[in-house]
């Protein structure tokens, strides 16, 4: 049972999300030939403040520009 987790900055709208779901399936069920029904998909949306690389948040390098 395959199992696909993605973690994004919060923002995108429900519609979004969803076709991100439903483009990650088909995905994985095309690159392994897994049966549709056994592949889960975990989207989970994090502050852009609660995410840094090289100890700059996503809203810190946003506030940059």
């Amino acid at each position: 049972m395959p199992l696909v987790e993605v973690t994004l900055t919060e923002g995108r709208s429900p519609e979004q999300i969803r076709a991100l779901i439903s483009e990650v399936t088909a995905a994985v069920a095309h690159a392994i030939s897994a049966p549709t029904p056994n592949i889960r998909v975990v989207v989970r949306e994090v502050p852009d403040t609660h995410w840094a690389a090289g100890d700059v948040t996503i809203a810190e390098r946003r506030n940059q520009k």
